[in-house]
């Protein structure tokens, strides 16, 4: 799978200065080095593009490098809504957000994200365009918020879905969320509210279209 991506990425991502700044920048702050990969965060854009996306929600926003994929899909029309339990996360978030001309278009919620998307609920918001990557143990509770502010055929992305191949490897060395992936992935493959696919890009991602 390593070897699989790191062709992926030699092809189809050419070098970005501001991304390779913001990781230096999340590195640099002792934050964890789990941003997304550099062809997971094209396909973000890619997807909002194609979508046509206008108003995202992000839950976990590390140090804003999915922020950034995520913005420059949407260039200088879009909204992005993104959920961080830590305070200082977000402020660098916001800070490397802001340096790739986006400050203006993003609105960060910090503290426990289930709290954050019950008052979205409760204030009637909705979104387009959902990005899922934070704590694997909340994964379908994320799911089952998103589906509730989703407009009609709205793309919900979830990252780490095949939890560094353990998912569908039996081989390979288990992480402490290889379960909570595999039922995850079973709950987005059969839900009646969702069309999904897994692709195996990065550490694996589910697209989902929520059913008009």
């Amino acid at each position: 799978m390593k070897l699989i991506n790191s062709y992926i990425d030699s092809v189809f991502h050419n070098n970005d200065a501001l991304l390779e700044e913001v990781i230096s920048s999340i590195k640099e702050n002792g934050m964890p080095s789990i941003s997304v990969s550099p062809s997971s965060g094209k396909l973000l854009t890619m997807l909002i593009s194609i979508s046509g996306a206008k108003n995202i929600l992000e839950i976990g926003a590390l140090g804003g490098n999915s922020g950034i994929c995520l913005a420059r899909g949407f260039g200088s029309e879009g909204k992005l809504t993104s959920l961080e339990l830590m305070e200082n996360y977000a402020k660098l978030a916001h800070s490397n957000l802001s340096k790739a001309g986006f400050g203006n278009q993003v609105s960060y919620i910090t503290g426990p994200a289930l709290q954050s998307l019950e008052k979205l609920v409760n204030d009637n918001k909705q979104f387009d365009f959902f990005f899922i990557d934070a704590d694997k143990e909340n994964y379908e509770n994320y799911l089952r918020y998103c589906i509730k502010l989703a407009v009609p055929g709205a793309l919900i992305v979830t990252d780490n879905v095949l939890a560094g191949g353990s998912v569908a490897d039996q081989n390979a060395t288990p992480k402490r969320h290889t379960e909570i992936m595999k039922k995850f992935n079973e709950t987005v493959a059969n839900h009646p509210q969702l069309e999904s696919l897994l692709i195996p890009i990065g550490d694996g991602m589910t697209i989902s279209k929520v059913k008009k």
